[in-house]
């Protein structure tokens, strides 16, 4: 009887750990598979205002605070921007000096917790940039997709995607830009944005099947008069650039592709948010598991997001906007793409720029190599 009950407790033990192991891997993975939008990535850290004086804020010595650049500087309810770092101003050893270029709403009060963003901007295009847009609606599969669409004489669209942890707010950084070059514009929010539908499981699927809503706003494009598209992305939206070129029936319209710090590798991306998320390095498996099951994500060869980047299925010219400092979306796999299809894709690299900011770390040099890829296919 002894033995009989040691053994029911040894099996009750590991089942109990099974079970725990499991709902582990699924917190671990609803850092990628629930990554709010507008919401900090686990791989932000917080910083602490601890003073402002004219043109200048003070915050938490960290690398992040170092970054080169201007950003949105973003907390509960506030929203500023701030520029470079001002070295030469007097302040405490553990903290960072940085020009306040502007406070767009709220207050910034010592004690504040607040992080870094790349949306420069808040509000839409009116409010933020002066410009004259349509608030339109892109019948997706789904529902209807919310997106912004500013005008220009090109026949030639350029479609906006952002991705992990951003708004559409995250396109207004080049939408003035894009404008100046009298491109049409249009700003997608897909499936799970706010006032998009949701997924009918409620999780990102990392752009294995948002691509479907890009795959409308491209039918919605050449509705309204587009003769040809260049696919914009960040992140997960560079993901769904590439397999809406590669699998869309109307893969032809594209005429160019722009990918800033694209996800090539969804595996990789989970276990970075995961990890971020402190999860111990024995459970990342388990959370790249728990993403499979959930969404029927697929990695290695089955992978489809992972076949429409392989080189042999790229077909436009490509820019990939990436750095060595993106902890969430590493650029290794972008500089193997860049070298194994030279003849289409142009690889600027950004140095100092976190995961989507590759713009906030240099904003001239971003826009410059934009015009140079751009000016062929106008």
């Amino acid at each position: 009887m002894r033995t009989v009950t040691a053994t029911a407790a040894a099996v009750t033990a590991a089942l109990a750990a099974g079970a725990a192991s499991v709902a582990a891997g699924r917190f671990a993975s609803d850092a990628a598979l629930k990554a709010p939008p507008g919401r900090p990535l686990p791989t932000e850290p917080r910083l602490t205002v601890h003073g402002t004086a004219a043109g200048q804020i003070t915050v938490t010595r960290d690398l992040a605070a170092l970054r080169p650049g201007s950003y949105g500087l973003s907390g509960n309810g506030t929203h500023a921007v701030v520029g470079p770092v001002l070295p030469t101003d007097p302040h405490p050893v553990d903290t960072v000096v940085r020009r306040l270029e502007r406070v767009t709403h709220g207050s910034l009060h010592s004690g504040d917790a607040v992080w870094l963003t790349p949306n420069l901007h808040v509000g839409n295009p009116g409010s933020a940039l002066g410009l004259d847009h349509a608030d339109v609606d892109v019948p997706g599969e789904l529902g209807n997709l919310p997106a912004w669409f500013v005008p220009g004489a090109r026949r030639t669209w350029v479609i906006a995607v952002h991705g992990l942890g951003a708004t559409r707010e995250h396109a207004l950084n080049v939408v003035g830009f894009l404008h100046r070059r009298r491109f049409p514009v249009l700003a997608l929010a897909y499936r799970g944005d706010l006032g998009a539908p949701r997924p009918p499981d409620g999780l990102n699927h990392l752009g294995a099947t948002e691509w479907r809503d890009l795959d409308a706003a491209m039918r919605y494009a050449l509705r309204y008069g587009a003769e040809r598209v260049v696919l914009l992305g960040w992140s997960t939206g560079a993901a769904m650039a590439l397999r809406a070129a590669a699998d869309s029936g109307l893969r032809d319209l594209v005429s160019g592709l722009v990918l800033d710090s694209p996800v090539l590798d969804w595996r990789t991306t989970l276990r970075a948010l995961a990890a971020a998320r402190h999860t111990p390095g024995a459970l990342l498996p388990l959370a790249v598991r728990a993403a499979e099951g959930r969404t029927g994500l697929r990695g290695g060869a089955g992978d489809p997001a992972a076949a429409a980047a392989a080189p042999d299925r790229l077909r436009v010219p490509t820019l990939i906007v990436h750095g060595p400092d993106d902890a969430v979306a590493p650029w290794g796999a972008s500089r193997r793409l860049a070298a194994r299809r030279p003849d289409l894709v142009t690889l600027h690299t950004v140095a100092g720029a976190p995961h989507g900011a590759m713009w906030n770390a240099d904003p001239a040099a971003y826009e410059e190599a934009l015009r140079r890829f751009l000016t062929p296919l106008m």
